[in-house]
């Protein structure tokens, strides 16, 4: 049985404490969104897959009952920073299994200023869940006092500018791409465009990475309306329906670690294994694809992204994102949306608002960001941890 996304939404993108509000009034405001986006009310919904990463258990009750008290299952899903697209494949399992023809997947998150302290139990790495990785790092690398998530991506970065040649510059570049294609999203958290120039002479987090080449602490929520081919016919939804032509999710394996490579560590093999796995189950390829959002937490990640996803040779990407062949006016356009260094990061909701920017582009519906003729699209969402969900979206 197939799925579509028929209906999304999602909150602007807020720096934390700058709005007044709670993390059920953001999810009440993406919730409803999505849902008058599809047409559908709320009575429709039979599940609900809720994902948050710092709220307290059953806050996607909390915040699903602004929408209604239905009493459907509610299903609460914490997956760090790949929560959101886990939400979404929980949603569309459901409706592909045939357990529900039309079920909400929400993420939202509200956060505290300051960065991450990358789920190390206040530095106590032997209880963390992410020890594993950090240990990895250690050992390459040592242990400096800047934030651990910054540390073990931006020693990435160090990895593959002494290995592939990688400059500086190039990955000063995926942030000015994605800070100008912010410029025209009014949703992202920050709208301002900078130079490759500025971004190398900001305030070094990490060396390489500055702070314009990470993605900040965010609060928001976003939401997309998962329904059945059944549901789409029957409600004459087939103008809104976007297909999940192909989704699947992996988790570490011995190559993450094996290496002793943070390259490695956070992330590439099981990027490359879910990209792999998507284009065979939905029998489409990276040449395919028109239009993408990945996962830039940092700007390496973008970088070996490219790489996981086919678009480019190992090593090659900075000459890639160099080149323009990921703005508009070239092969792909990744990232309309900002990405998360300028759209933002509240950890929830980050992969189901790349899920509705991905539905906005392939309806015709993303004003000035749109990319002309897109038909499918690519959603790549990664937590350290780890998972790694990439998703093949289709527009009929």
């Amino acid at each position: 049985m197939k799925a579509y996304v028929v209906g999304v939404g999602m909150t602007k993108f807020e720096k934390p404490e700058t709005r007044d509000w709670q993390y059920w009034d953001m999810a009440k405001e993406a919730g409803t969104a999505a849902l008058a986006d599809a047409g559908v009310p709320y009575a429709r919904v039979e599940q609900a897959a809720v994902g948050y990463c710092f709220q307290a258990s059953t806050a996607g009750q909390r915040a699903v009952y602004e929408l209604g008290l239905s009493g459907i299952p509610v299903y609460n899903l914490n997956n760090n920073c790949a929560t959101g697209s886990t939400a979404l494949m929980t949603a569309r399992q459901f409706v592909e299994g045939g357990v529900a023809d039309c079920v909400l997947a929400l993420g939202f998150e509200k956060m505290s200023r300051g960065s991450l302290g990358g789920g190390s139990g206040a530095g106590d790495f032997k209880t963390s869940p992410v020890a594993r990785h950090y240990g990895i790092m250690a050992a390459a690398h040592g242990f400096e006092t800047s934030p651990p998530t910054a540390q073990i991506f931006g020693n990435a970065a160090r990895e593959h500018m002494e290995r592939y040649g990688t400059t500086e510059a190039q990955l000063a570049a995926v942030g000015a791409k994605n800070h100008r294609h912010s410029a025209n999203n009014p949703n992202a958290q920050f709208q301002d465009v900078h130079t490759v120039e500025e971004i190398l002479a900001a305030k070094t987090v990490h060396r390489p990475l500055t702070k314009l080449q990470c993605s900040p602490t965010s609060d928001g929520a976003a939401a997309a309306l998962v329904v059945s081919e059944r549901f789409v016919t029957e409600h004459g939804l087939q103008d809104r329906a976007v297909e999940i032509a192909g989704q699947v999710m992996t988790t570490d394996t011995e190559e993450s670690f094996a290496s002793g490579s943070c390259i490695d560590a956070v992330g590439r093999p099981m990027s490359r294994a879910a990209a792999r796995l998507a284009y065979e189950r939905s029998g489409l390829g990276i040449e395919d694809v028109d239009v993408v959002e990945l996962h830039d937490c940092f700007s390496v990640n973008e970088l070996l992204t490219y790489e996981a996803l086919g678009m480019c040779e190992e090593g090659a990407s900075g000459k890639l994102v160099e080149s323009g062949a990921t703005t508009y006016g070239g092969r792909w356009v990744v990232n309309p949306s900002g990405g998360l260094i300028s759209k933002g990061h509240p950890l929830g909701a980050t992969g189901l608002a790349q899920a509705a920017e991905l539905v906005w582009q392939l309806r015709g519906e993303a004003g000035a960001r749109q990319v002309a003729g897109a038909r499918v699209g690519l959603a790549h969402n990664i937590g350290l941890g780890g998972a790694a969900v990439v998703t093949l979206l289709r527009k009929a």
